[in-house]
């Protein structure tokens, strides 16, 4: 998603940079690469931002504000709908046999239907999109850029961020207004600069040439003309390098960050009637969207036809409030349901029956009862 649309009157907090590969295992090259904050008890304490930590959740201000109405009234209609015809199935039958090139297509060019069952299936699907947030120091390279650091830090939850789009995942940080401090770099000790790993801040390391014997067989070696040392590559011979967190500056900027986590949380579940379907192969199934219920808090399905749906609803809002309200707030939720079509196929063939089941409004098939296979990779 692009994210540049979200950006609020608050400044974004800086992107970690990734570390870039090397050519070589550079030992000064270290994960995260760049400014982080100096550990927590040599910073101030902001009021309202006593409990830091990215793994600290804040609970939301406004809990328990928001509560499901019941809906006005009932849906009336029935949903339901017949077997497909037998020319529909067997077309779809044919369909499965051609494309497995061990099943011969005799059985359902040639079968005789016996009975043709309608076995439809609900599915339920609850969607919770919350908005969760917490609070950490964080850093960036001092460069005389103006410190924020006066009146009063607003609360976590108080701090405007825009909404991205609805049921979509997403995380964004921003600076927290009137939290930002200069500090020393922790990392380099106020000097910009580090010791090289490499060479053990010597400005020389081992010659890869010759693996520091001076030497190439009987020769003297020529990289580093029988020394068995080199200028160290990854400082250019200084023994130091620039310093990572701070960027040369000894000094660093550091503010609360807030970081915001938009999820979408879902809860499925199929409500079958015992047809002996394996129900894992309709979870790329699409079916008829029979009812969709949005709202800020839905209110479970009450008055479904079938008990059932109406049970798993209850069910899952009931946990989803549970699991979310408390750290998290709710923004929106979403409710549906489909009916994914089922037809169990009985058939005979060469004097004997069978079964297979057409599914979904994709009309595939399934069956573990095939009349005729064989051992090798050709139609017959």
């Amino acid at each position: 998603m692009d994210r540049t649309h979200l950006l609020s009157d608050q400044d974004e907090a800086h992107p970690g940079p990734s570390c870039p590969a090397g050519s070589y295992a550079d030992p000064n090259t270290v994960p995260n690469d760049g400014a982080t904050a100096p550990p927590a008890d040599l910073m101030p304490l902001v009021p309202g931002y006593e409990s830091l930590g990215p793994n600290v959740i804040i609970p939301p201000s406004d809990f328990g504000s928001a509560q499901p109405q019941a809906p006005s009234r009932a849906p009336e209609r029935r949903f339901d709908i017949p077997a497909i015809t037998e020319e529909l199935a067997q077309e779809a039958f044919i369909k499965y046999a051609s494309s497995k090139c061990c099943y011969s297509s005799k059985p359902a060019k040639e079968m005789v239907f016996t009975d043709l069952q309608s076995l439809n299936t609900y599915r339920y699907r609850l969607e919770t999109f919350t908005e969760s947030r917490t609070t950490e120091w964080d850093s960036e390279p001092y460069n005389g850029q103006v410190v924020d650091g006066f009146g009063v830090a607003p609360a976590p939850w108080s701090i405007p961020v825009p909404i991205p789009s609805l049921f979509q995942d997403c995380e964004k940080a921003v600076r927290v207004p009137h939290t930002s401090t200069v500090k020393g770099c922790h990392s380099c000790l106020n000097l910009g600069r580090s010791a090289c790993r490499r060479c053990v801040n010597s400005g020389r390391s081992r010659c890869a040439y010759c693996g520091g014997t001076g030497r190439t067989g009987s020769n003297r070696c020529s990289p580093c003309h029988g020394s068995g040392m080199t200028r160290c590559h990854s400082c250019g011979g200084v023994g130091s390098i620039t310093c990572k967190t701070c960027k040369g500056q000894g000094k660093l900027l550091c503010f609360i960050k807030l970081k915001i986590t938009w999820k979408n949380n879902i809860h499925v579940a199929v409500i079958d009637k015992g047809s002996g379907f394996p129900v894992e192969r309709l979870h790329q199934i699409s079916g008829e969207k029979l009812l969709t219920d949005m709202a800020p808090m839905v209110y479970p399905v009450v008055s479904f036809p079938d008990s059932s749906v109406n049970a798993e609803s209850e069910s899952g809002v009931r946990e989803h409030q549970a699991q979310f309200a408390t750290t998290c707030r709710i923004l929106q939720q979403r409710q549906t349901i489909e009916l994914i079509p089922i037809t169990r196929v009985h058939y005979a063939w060469n004097e004997k029956t069978h079964i297979y089941f057409v599914y979904g409004t994709e009309h595939k098939v399934y069956t573990k009862d095939y009349p005729v296979k064989c051992c090798c990779c050709s139609i017959l």
